[in-house]
């Protein structure tokens, strides 16, 4: 279970490390306007407890990252406007972190560099030579690698989320998602993750795509 003190005070000395000597406003409020939307009643699996996650898998990849609290500071925004009836969000996260960092102290090439990776989630492909970029989407899709009974609950939620979607349609497009991912030429580029989640991801991904391709027992 995600503990929202301890996320606010991981929130706090990432702000306060990216924003250097100079300082800058408290950090609380800003932990605490992120940590209400992360907790939203129409979140299933993007919540805090994915917001964690990410976090302690960018920690665990910490050494490959040039500047590991951008990356850290780009999960707390990646999902932070989150509406499933929506196409845009991360393009609406990463204005969030435009107008929030800022103001909160942070330097005009850090928020860039933050929202910047922010859009990346969009398709998860980051360059060979964006080494942060690589940290950040290697972290976010960690949990395609999950064991079985974890993945199961990924996609139990995630169906949770987009529960206003007919299942024929949900179908469909969640197989075009899955398509789009073992479509890339690897899916994490981290070392790590390519030595540690890489297979067991691809297994995950096609047995689901997989499940999907079966007759639906709901045509609703």
């Amino acid at each position: 279970m995600a503990d929202p003190d301890a996320l606010r005070a991981r929130f706090v000395r990432t702000l306060e490390a990216a924003r250097g000597p100079a300082g800058g406003p408290d950090p609380v409020p800003y932990a605490d306007d992120l940590l209400g939307r992360w907790q939203e009643p129409q979140r299933r699996y993007h919540t805090v407890g994915h917001l964690t996650a990410v976090l302690d898998h960018i920690d665990a990849l910490e050494k490959y990252a040039h500047d590991p609290d951008v990356v850290r500071l780009a999960a707390w925004f990646h999902d932070a406007v989150y509406l499933p009836d929506r196409s845009e969000n991360e393009e609406r996260s990463a204005r969030l972190a435009e107008r929030a960092l800022p103001e909160a102290g942070v330097s005009a090439a850090r928020t860039a560099e933050v929202a910047r990776l922010v859009r990346l989630t969009v398709g998860h492909d980051p360059a060979d030579d964006d080494p942060d970029g690589q940290v950040l989407c290697d972290a976010d899709l960690a949990i395609l690698a999950s064991p079985p009974s974890a993945y199961a609950a990924y996609t139990a939620a995630v169906r949770e989320e987009y529960h206003f979607v007919p299942n024929d349609a949900f179908r469909t497009g969640r197989a075009a998602i899955l398509r789009q991912l073992l479509d890339l030429p690897r899916l994490f580029r981290t070392p790590y993750g390519a030595s540690e989640w890489e297979a067991t991801a691809r297994y995950n991904l096609t047995a689901e795509l997989e499940m999907l391709s079966l007759p639906a027992d709901d045509p609703s």
